[in-house]
Formats: structure tokens, sequence, C-alpha cells
């Protein structure tokens, strides 16, 4: 695997003052990520893995939070173009939890990670041409720089690592890692916006 690396979310240092070209950029950081994890093997394919949990959970979450309440207000059809993307979602969240539930050794991990690609490039191509396009036409660039430091004091909050106390695959599972990072980025992103 070559030297470089996609940075987890926050670290690339970009000024990010809209928000259609930070979710663009992270849409391309996805990727690259999908690419890493399915390149590499062992400890290094268990961190971009990682990465890339964070990264989707992170993007998804602070689109929930800030992009679709923009959306279904903001532009005729609004409420219609964020259904189809919250249905898109459920689907890859569930192919997501139960691809945090294998090792990334494990022979089932990669048909299940093909799929998430799959579900998550579908999303993302229908992100930008249905809601990403309409946000960018309906509001101004102050409304844009405003969505854009919410969802990176998202990025800059959302732990990296699993949470100390919840080592152990039972209480992981208790805890549903996933979900566990969405809440987490769901407050932060809610913080940042003074809600």
């Amino acid at each position: 695997m070559s030297e470089l690396k996609t940075p987890p979310a926050g670290d690339d240092k970009a000024k990010d003052d809209d928000v259609v070209a930070l979710l663009m950029r992270q849409h391309g950081d996805i990727r690259n990520l999908f690419d890493e994890v399915e390149a590499t093997e062992g400890e290094e394919r268990r961190d971009a893995f990682r990465r890339l949990v964070r990264l989707l959970a992170v993007h998804e979450t602070a689109e929930e939070e800030v992009v679709h309440p923009f959306a279904r207000k903001g532009f005729p059809g609004g409420e219609q173009v964020v259904k189809d993307r919250l249905a898109e979602e459920k689907a890859a969240k569930e192919t997501l939890s139960a691809l945090d539930e294998l090792d990334t050794d494990d022979p089932k991990f990669m048909p299940q990670l093909l799929k998430l690609r799959k579900d998550v490039q579908a999303h993302a191509r229908a992100e930008e041409r249905y809601e990403f396009t309409h946000i960018r036409r309906s509001t101004d660039a102050a409304n844009l720089a405003a969505m854009a430091k919410a969802i990176k004091a998202a990025e800059a909050m959302a732990p990296t690592r699993p949470h100390p106390g919840v080592e152990s695959g039972a209480k992981n599972m208790a805890l549903g890692p996933v979900a566990a990072l969405m809440d987490r980025t769901k407050d932060a992103v809610r913080k940042a916006m003074g809600k």
C-alpha cells in the first residue's frame, strides 16, 4: 500500500466555508477510504475501516442534522428529496451495522463491504444531484458557511476510536458503536448550531 492515506475527517485543515464543497470533499474521502480498506489487510485494513466508519457516521449524522432540515424547507420538493435520501441511508446503515460486527479478516467482510460501497456511492450521487445542487441555488454564502461550520464542529468532536470502557465485545454489542458515534456527532452538531 502506498504511503498516501486519506486523513481522518477534519484533519486536512481545509477552510470549508461552503457546506456543499465540504460534503463533496467528504464523498471523495469516503471513496478513497473504501479503496484503502479493499487494498489492505490485517491491522492496516482495520485502521482504514475504522476511519471509514467514523467518516460515514459523521457525514450522515451531519446531513441529518444540518442539510436535511434545510432541504426540507429550502426548496420546492425538498421534503420528498429528503425522504428518498433517508431511505437510502437506512439501508446503508443496516449494512454498516452488520459489517461493524465482523472482523475485517472474516470471509464475509469483503462481500458486505462491496455491498455497502455500492449503496453508499448510489446515495452520494443522488445527494449531489437532487439535494446539494438545490441547496447551493437556494441560499447565500453566509448560510452555506454556517452549515459548514456546524459540520466541521461535528468532525472535530467525533471520537476517533472506541470509548474507554467499551472494549469488550459484549459491551460494544450492547452499546452499538456506530449508533453511539452517531449520537455523539448529533450532540456536537446541535451544540455548534446553538440548539
